[in-house]
């Protein structure tokens, strides 16, 4: 197991946990770029958007639900969020396991570099 976010979601690599369900985990990312900024995970191994099946529809829903229940708990949901999902290398994925940036607690511009 070499994706360092299926070693976190086993619980193999320390990581402030914000939300723990059955199929996705939520974690403070290590280098902020907003004051909240926090990765929300499939639990299961999925490289990239790019590798998305139909049957994996719920689960990418299931973490856009995280995320607005995680801006609730951060208190930011009111002010406004945003949430990223970069595929690929020239979109600036660096972790090929699929996740979901909630970048909140600034101006966010537009648009993104």
């Amino acid at each position: 197991m070499s994706c360092i976010f299926c070693q976190i979601a086993a619980g193999k690599i320390p990581a402030k946990i914000v939300l723990d369900e059955p199929e996705v985990l939520a974690f403070r990312d290590l280098h902020p770029v907003a004051p909240t900024h926090v990765l929300v995970i499939p639990k299961r191994h999925i490289a990239s958007l790019a590798e998305l099946e139909p049957a994996d529809a719920g689960l990418v829903g299931r973490l856009f639900v995280a995320a607005r229940r995680i801006a609730e708990m951060e208190g930011v949901s009111n002010q406004g969020f945003r949430t990223v999902i970069n595929a690929g290398p020239d979109a600036g994925q660096t972790v090929f396991h699929v996740h979901l940036h909630l970048l909140a607690g600034r101006q966010m511009n537009w648009p993104p570099g």
